[in-house]
């Protein structure tokens, strides 16, 4: 029998991002939208396995789109959670939380401000709906962080992500409407510069990736 995933909990309470993201946008967007990905996943593996017991290549073909769509929904959903923190809280100071990565950060745009100002051109230029990223990625035996864009539910590809943004309309249209840069200054209140900070130094570990 294809492995059923199920839907993590948050680490916070709906309402603990407020005001840079609402109760009712985070509920919404936990119970309905990732509880989505991961009931069209679970029906994309029992299909997978249904078709590979009968050979079936046409219907093996077929399910892989769905498989990486609803796949990668559910990872990169799984990550978003776990790179958000309440407001106020001690964990969306940089400064206190994450030394490593926000050394490095200076190092290569030169400011803090000079990043996020980076960050947010790649997000407010996204078209359709997608994700952008801090990534650590290895280069000629360097390693070095890059801002990247992934389109739909795409997960990163190469490297480790420290953290991203969802700039699908579900994340941030019943607070913001369609003014994206308001959503896009408001969520530096509240990423999770801890959670960055060992990403950016350890990795992400499968086991705090996805709840199996």
């Amino acid at each position: 029998m294809a492995h059923q995933f199920s839907l993590p909990p948050l680490p916070y309470s709906y309402e603990a991002l407020e005001p840079a993201i609402s109760s009712q946008i985070m509920q919404i967007h936990h119970q309905k939208h990732h509880q989505t990905y991961i009931t069209n996943l679970n029906g994309a593996l029992a299909a997978l396995e249904k078709a590979q017991s009968a050979s079936d290549v046409p219907q093996l073909i077929s399910l892989q789109q769905k498989i990486k769509f609803n796949g990668g929904g559910h990872i990169n959903h799984s990550l978003f959670w776990q790179n958000l923190a309440p407001y106020g809280s001690a964990d969306t100071e940089i400064e206190k939380v994450a030394p490593s990565l926000k050394a490095a950060i200076e190092a290569q745009w030169g400011s803090l401000g000079a990043f996020r100002e980076a960050f947010a051109g790649l997000l407010l230029t996204l078209q359709g709906s997608g994700w952008g990223w801090l990534v650590k990625v290895k280069s000629a035996g360097e390693e070095r962080l890059e801002i990247v864009s992934t389109k739909d539910q795409d997960p990163v590809s190469e490297g480790t992500p420290v953290f991203g943004v969802d700039m699908w309309e579900h994340a941030y249209y019943l607070q913001y409407l369609n003014n994206k840069a308001s959503y896009v200054e408001g969520i530096w209140k509240v990423i999770n510069w801890k959670t960055a900070e060992d990403r950016f130094k350890n990795g992400v570990r499968g086991d705090s990736l996805l709840k199996l």
